[in-house]
């Protein structure tokens, strides 16, 4: 494959190692140093850019879009877009994709595996076992069915539906709130998230993140939950009021939590390392290698399509013409 040297699209992030290699592969891109010499690559070459290929943080943000002036497109290798600021591209027409759609079974299926670890304590029951607990004190504490319990959805877009899909192979019962009422739904709709937290046993936050949905899940909604009630977090730790979570998983005000995702990645509250009833994961939704593959393969074909056609394949915010 030959590989094409561009100057006008601009690499913004530490990519993960698959879209590293898809990318490179087939582009040689400018990049955008941190510290000192950022400034000065700006001037001498933002003029010329057109296209930002970005993944997660640090995003692209207003100041920079505005040391970009020439800049029509941001082309995102991920579901999520809460790292780029959208007003301002929608402002200046500047288009936004991402990879929707191939990454929700996987996610879905750590949602899965959360409520599982977390209710039945598969990780506490492990580590009880290594530790040489079972023979020196007996039989592991109870834990909690998963089947046939109240399961509440926050935000019931292509991740929550099939995390929801899921759940009725246990015969829960699902409910849901998102901003609208989705027309033609099976599942029951809640008109607040604090409504849905007192309406469920078990809340799974599958809403995206960014401005909008910031503490969304806030300690009325987590006092709500309950102390017989779980949290399940594979969206954005922005979403949650990580300050109200801790004091309440550490008081007794929440019976367990199973978090893939936090406040300030990769930091994890110290309080929350020592409770057996919460399962903690490295940000992992997407983490297979097939489905790492599909994003990236996506992400280039936006790429692709914009540089040859001016269309994204899957646009957020379709660029201005």
């Amino acid at each position: 494959m030959t590989v094409q040297k561009r100057n006008d699209v601009l690499r913004i992030g530490d990519f993960e190692r698959t879209f590293h290699d898809e990318l490179v592969a087939r582009y040689d891109l400018r990049e955008l140093p941190d510290g000192p010499r950022r400034a000065g690559c700006l001037a001498e070459y933002g003029a010329n850019i057109r296209v930002v290929v970005t993944s997660g943080p640090p995003g692209v943000p207003a100041d920079l879009m505005r040391s970009l002036p020439n800049l029509e497109v941001i082309v995102n290798n991920g579901a999520g877009v809460d790292s780029i600021d959208l007003e301002a591209a929608k402002r200046w027409g500047i288009g936004v994709s991402n990879t929707p759609d191939v990454l929700s079974d996987t996610v879905a299926d750590t949602a899965l595996g959360l409520i599982l670890m977390t209710l039945r304590r598969f990780g506490a029951a492990d580590r009880y076992v290594r530790a040489g607990r079972w023979a020196a004190e007996g039989s592991f504490p109870y834990a909690r069915d998963v089947s046939g319990l109240q399961i509440g959805i926050l935000g019931l877009g292509r991740i929550g539906s099939a995390i929801a899909t899921r759940l009725l192979g246990f015969d829960c019962v699902i409910a849901y709130h998102n901003r609208r009422e989705i027309e033609g739904s099976p599942f029951r709709y809640e008109n607040s998230a604090v409504q849905l937290a007192e309406s469920v046993d078990v809340m799974v936050v599958a809403t995206t993140g960014g401005r909008t949905t910031h503490h969304l899940v806030d300690r009325a909604v987590l006092t709500a939950l309950g102390p017989l009630g779980y949290l399940i977090n594979i969206a954005r730790g922005s979403v949650v009021d990580q300050d109200a979570l801790v004091e309440l998983l550490t008081g007794g005000g929440l019976a367990g939590a199973g978090l893939d995702v936090f406040a300030d990645e990769p930091y994890v509250p110290s309080e929350l390392l020592e409770l057996d009833n919460v399962v903690l994961f490295p940000h992992i939704g997407s983490a297979t290698a097939r489905t790492r593959k599909a994003m990236a393969l996506l992400a280039i074909r936006n790429l692709d399509s914009y540089l040859e056609t001016g269309e994204l394949v899957t646009p957020v915010l379709p660029p201005r013409r």
